[in-house]
């Protein structure tokens, strides 16, 4: 077995090395519009129109119960929006992993979206990531992003969806209810949720992505499917991984879909068996979730280099001088 069956070892200690030596220094992803501003100015009509849904929905959103802890049960959070809508448009959706806090590296936490914008060609293709951190597959259908999302999805462009790190919390209880049930069945349960004070009909993680996956076709758009980035977690000298669940429901859903998708989780524990512990560990800002800029930054690699594994890459014409740089993942099953 290779050393480094993800990608190059050399490149990746390289990328590392430069990142610690350039910690601090922002990242240049593509911006979207404040919201305050963005209604009157923009010059879609679509955007438009989605910049004022967000506005009306965080008004709704106010009367929503309080009793938890999650941000995101109170207003309608304002998301990133296409900076030329006449070019297509690669959107972003998931959790903190992908998006944490508003983007910027406020809390020392950064997702791969961010440093992801540099590999793509920005006078080619939009890159916006309205991922969100703290909601699961279910919640970012049931508290409105996703409907906030699809009225700017059009023919052309790209969804990259990446969930499964919230999906595995309670289906319903006074803190956050953002559980989806466990697998990629037809099954539900009713409830009435005690956070939102309304009731729920609640689908399995497949369910959720497979919406995801329809919308974004019937829209013209590609989906591509994305496994979740791995968790810190050692055992025995390698990274526990989730191949027994959430990644392996997501590559279910993709294949049974006939859509693209990229094993990020697999293609990123193979990265950090091949760093090993000790240089793996400035990658994460905490315990074991979320990542540094550094350790962003290479799981942005990660996923461009998934999608150069594909048999048909449909963003190959999108990538920048960086992107053009990585080397492809050679495929691999944990």
């Amino acid at each position: 077995m290779s050393i480094f069956r993800a990608m190059n070892v050399s490149m990746c200690l390289s990328l590392c090395a430069l990142l610690v030596h350039s910690a601090g220094q922002p990242v240049m992803a593509q911006p979207g519009l404040h919201r305050s501003t963005a209604s009157v100015r923009h010059s879609d009509p679509k955007i438009r129109s989605v910049l004022a849904m967000e506005d009306s929905t965080a008004n709704h959103a106010a009367n929503r119960s309080m009793t938890a802890q999650d941000p995101n049960l109170g207003p309608m959070r304002s998301l990133p929006v296409p900076a030329n809508p006449k070019l297509p448009t690669l959107f972003l959706i998931g959790d903190s992993t992908v998006r944490n806090g508003k983007g910027d590296g406020g809390n020392g936490q950064w997702g791969w979206g961010e440093p992801l914008a540099a590999y793509f060609d920005t006078t080619k293709i939009n890159v916006v990531n309205r991922a969100l951190g703290g909601l699961s597959s279910r919640t970012y259908l049931s508290l409105g992003y996703w409907d906030t999302l699809l009225p700017m999805l059009k023919p052309g462009d790209f969804v990259i969806m990446q969930f499964g790190h919230n999906d595995s919390g309670p289906i319903n209880d006074d803190y956050r209810a953002r559980g989806s049930i466990k697998g990629t069945g037809e099954e539900s349960v009713e409830i009435d949720n005690i956070i939102l004070r309304r009731h729920e009909v609640v689908y399995s993680y497949g369910w959720y992505l497979r919406r995801f996956i329809a919308d974004t076709k019937a829209k013209g758009a590609t989906p591509i499917v994305c496994s979740l980035v791995p968790r810190k977690i050692w055992q025995d000298g390698s990274i526990a991984g989730n191949s027994q669940d959430y990644a392996k429901w997501a590559a279910e859903v993709a294949h049974q879909a006939a859509v693209s998708f990229v094993d990020l989780n697999s293609i990123v524990a193979h990265a950090y068996e091949a760093l090993g512990p000790e240089k793996v560990e400035p990658l994460f800002a905490d315990a074991q979730t979320h990542t540094t800029l550094v350790g962003a930054e290479l799981n942005a690699m990660s996923v461009v280099a998934g999608l150069k594994a594909l048999k048909k890459n449909p963003m190959a014409h999108y990538f920048s001088a960086k992107g053009k740089e990585v080397e492809k993942a050679k495929r691999a099953t944990r």
